[in-house]
């Protein structure tokens, strides 16, 4: 015996309108991921070498930085984005403060994939170990999360930066690449 509810056949009209919506924006994604990944080596791009570093995030980083030749160092890069930290200081005594100034979304992107580099997987594998070594020894010698993911963001700033203006790949680091392939 079925029991129906009250308006069950709208419900269930519209429950089939937002999967076919969805199912649309899903197809519609893929076909910009893969446009996307077509422009890449136009660009001489090597981001997406880096765990972490999809097609989407790749191409987000370089429409955000633009041309990095307009960027003498990972410095001026980093102030751009907002991720340099400001110094407030009298007679030697102050503080580095985080800035309110800077590129808005460079900055959640490049925090945003600090987030991505110390992620573990559901089965225990780090998406990059190095970030996540380094990560737990800061939290561990006192350091807020939030300040260990700035400064990853800031390493991470240097990373790009060097990646974009060699045209150089990630290359994991040998004693990390042994522990990775143990697990």
């Amino acid at each position: 015996m079925t029991v129906k509810r009250e308006y069950q056949e709208s419900r269930d009209a519209i429950t089939r309108g937002l999967v076919r919506d969805l199912q649309h924006y899903h197809k519609q994604l893929e076909e910009v991921e893969k446009a996307v990944s077509s422009l890449l080596p136009f660009f001489e791009c090597t981001l997406t070498t880096m765990p972490g570093i999809g097609t989407i995030m790749a191409a987000q980083l370089l429409s955000e930085i633009g041309n990095i030749n307009h960027f003498p160092n990972a410095n001026n890069l980093a102030r751009f984005a907002g991720i340099a930290p400001i110094t407030f200081s009298s007679s030697g005594k102050g503080k580095d403060k985080s800035t309110t100034q800077g590129n808005r979304r460079s900055k959640a992107t490049f925090y945003f994939l600090a987030i991505q580099m110390i992620q573990v997987s559901t089965h225990g594998t780090p998406r990059c170990p190095i970030f996540l070594d380094c990560y737990n020894k800061r939290v561990e010698a006192g350091k807020s999360k939030k300040q260990v993911l700035i400064c990853s963001a800031r390493r991470l700033v240097n990373i790009v930066y060097g990646m974009l203006k060699n045209k150089t790949e990630w290359h994991m680091p040998e004693e990390y690449q042994e522990r990775a392939e143990e697990v």
